[in-house]
This record gives C-alpha cells, sequence and structure tokens, in this order.
C-alpha cells in the first residue's frame, strides 16, 4: 500500500509542481496551522447571533479534534512521514516533527467545514472547497500520505458529528432549560 501511495505522491510531485503552486500550497498549508483559520471563521461568525450555535460547535469539534487526532490516535497510530522516509532536499515547509496519521490539517477542516454546512449550506461549500484545497496542499508538499488525508477527512466528519451532537444536547439543551426558567 505505502508503495502506490509513493507513487501517487511521486506524480503530484513530477506533473504538478510549479513556481505558482510552489509559491501557493504553503500560504493554503498555513491556513491550517493549527486550526488558526476555523477558528478565526469561527470568531468572526459567532459576531452574528444566527451563528453563534455554529460557532460554539466548530471550537468544540476543533478541541475534540485535536485531542482525538492529534494527541490520541497520532502517538498511538505513530506513521512515519513521507518526507521523513524520503529524505526531501527541496521542502517547501519546514518538516514536521510530529506522525503523519491522520492529517491534522485535514481532519480540522473537514471538521469544520461539515459543521458550517451542518448550519448554512451556503457557508459550508466554499469551506469544502477550502479543506480539500488544505488537504490536498499537504499531499503537494510530501509531508502526508493519501491515506493520511483520507483518515483525517473520515475522523474530521465524525468527529464534527460527535460536536453536534454534544453541543446540542449539553450546551444548547441547557442554555434552553435556563432560558424557560427564566
Amino acid at each position: 500500500m505505502q508503495e502506490f501511495e509513493f507513487e501517487v505522491l511521486e506524480f503530484i510531485r513530477n506533473n504538478l509542481r510549479n513556481g505558482f503552486l510552489d509559491a501557493v500550497m504553503p500560504m493554503v498549508t498555513m491556513c491550517g496551522n493549527l486550526g488558526i483559520f476555523w477558528v478565526v471563521i469561527a470568531l468572526v461568525i459567532s459576531a452574528k447571533a444566527k451563528y453563534r450555535k455554529c460557532s460554539i460547535t466548530m471550537l468544540v469539534g476543533l478541541i475534540f479534534g485535536v485531542l482525538i487526532g492529534n494527541l490520541l490516535v497520532k502517538n498511538v497510530v505513530q506513521r512515519d512521514r513521507p518526507c521523513w522516509i524520503i529524505e526531501m532536499q527541496d521542502m517547501l515547509i519546514a518538516n514536521p516533527q510530529d506522525f503523519s496519521f491522520p492529517s491534522g490539517h485535514t481532519l480540522s477542516s473537514f471538521c469544520s467545514a461539515f459543521i458550517l454546512y451542518h448550519y448554512d449550506k451556503r457557508l459550508g461549500i466554499p469551506s469544502f472547497c477550502m479543506a480539500i484545497l488544505i488537504a490536498f496542499s499537504r499531499l503537494y508538499l510530501y509531508v502526508h500520505f493519501p491515506t493520511d488525508i483520507v483518515g483525517g477527512a473520515i475522523l474530521g466528519i465524525i468527529v464534527a458529528v460527535l460536536s453536534i451532537n454534544v453541543t446540542d444536547k449539553y450546551v444548547f439543551k441547557q442554555k434552553q432549560i435556563t432560558e424557560n426558567q427564566s
């Protein structure tokens, strides 16, 4: 399987790499660093009352994503990154120090996009486009295998559903009970 994954990475490297994407992809991937892009989106949309529930759910999802994906799964699986196995002389970003599976950038992006889509499809569709772009940047930059990306996307959606259910049951239901008692 890993041989096929290297073939995919080499295809991207040999057929898609160019000066324009070499400049753009590090910036795209930076949007996924620490989920900052998604945190900013959550904070910006929280300014409108109709998006506060979505915003809080996104922030909960991002926290769950770090705990489940980055702290738990990455350290249990301990998969080496492709750029560790095949040393790259022309890395476009700093060589990551944590393990490869799942892609945290992809997990946070798909989690956030799914939550945005759940609450407002008009926000969700461009968010999924951004999530796909961030995920692709991780392949382009040779820091993740394709299965890291797929695993991150699946886990991101699972975390999003979990976050929606947890916030509906424990955060917003409690708020509703409190408001009804007033």
